[in-house]
């Protein structure tokens, strides 16, 4: 049992996690200018790991055939015969009806959007079969949780939503932007295969170059969610503690060396999220 529970661990990816999380609870943070009744974290971080768990599953089960072409994920769970197609289905029905009860218990209102949330998050998963913008759609699939989040804490549409909404964005800019320099491992394989990328379509060093900029744009709406919500020098610090990590993980990989890829994409933005929730609480806690 327990080898089947670290089976779907990997599957998932779980502890990738970190990535969303963190900006869900830091719209929930903001949307109550403060610490948020417990009861609704304890639903949004059930949500969200649901979510998440349920999009990656059905990217897993789509991709199979894919990734049994491919010599860096042929030993993936699926390909490699550890799971059966059957069992990750059973996966992703479990963790969609439990995203949809737990938003039910945030309200209803945030119910009836999980449907049209869960469609995002698997269209993701088509949109390499037909564009090289898939790096965005990612993105915007990630970049739904600061604004859910705040919904959940608001409990309706009223009121100021350019903060959530702009947090979104830095979200989004940051997913492609690591995104990219995670696909750039598979350009050769995406190109041969017929799958579109960027690094497929224009090549890694353009690849790189386009991440970079999307995480320049990043730091600027992370700054602009500061200004906006008259957040205090925690929250600052932290912004250029994130900034830093990025510079970092641009100057580990290039279009001619990609070993390091895995502690750029995933170590170094773990710790972008976990700070930049960190600095918020801190800030919200010390500061407001």
């Amino acid at each position: 049992m327990s080898g089947s529970l670290a089976a779907y661990g990997r599957l998932v990816a779980f502890r990738h996690s970190v990535f969303a999380l963190p900006f869900a609870l830091q719209g929930a943070w903001l949307a109550a200018g403060g610490v948020p009744p417990w009861r609704s974290v304890l639903w949004i971080v059930v949500a969200a790991v649901a979510a998440r768990t349920a999009a990656m599953g059905f990217n897993r089960w789509l991709d199979r055939r894919i990734d049994a072409r491919n010599p860096r994920t042929a030993q993936r769970e699926l390909p490699a015969g550890v799971l059966s197609p059957s069992a990750v289905l059973a996966l992703i029905a479990v963790s969609s009806a439990v995203f949809i009860g737990a938003a039910w218990m945030l309200s209803p209102l945030c119910a009836a959007l999980a449907f049209p949330v869960l469609a995002v998050l698997f269209f993701y998963s088509f949109t390499k079969r037909f564009t090289w913008l898939a790096h965005g759609f990612l993105g915007l699939a990630l970049g739904i949780a600061p604004p859910a989040a705040w919904l959940a804490i608001a409990g309706d549409f009223t009121g100021d939503w350019r903060t959530p909404l702009v947090l979104g964005g830095a979200v989004l800019c940051w997913v492609a932007g690591f995104d990219l320099i995670y696909a750039c491992q598979d350009r050769e394989f995406d190109a041969a295969a017929g799958l579109h990328s960027i690094p497929a379509r224009f090549g890694a060093a353009r690849a790189l170059f386009v991440s970079r900029s999307l995480h320049v744009v990043t730091v600027l709406l992370l700054l602009v969610v500061w200004q906006r919500a008259d957040l205090g020098w925690i929250y600052l610090a932290a912004i250029v503690l994130s900034a830093a990590l990025l510079l970092w993980e641009h100057r580990l990989v290039s279009p001619h060396d990609l070993s390091r890829v895995d502690m750029a994409f995933f170590t170094l933005n773990g710790w972008i999220g976990v700070g930049l929730f960190t600095g918020l609480a801190l800030d919200r806690g010390l500061l407001s």
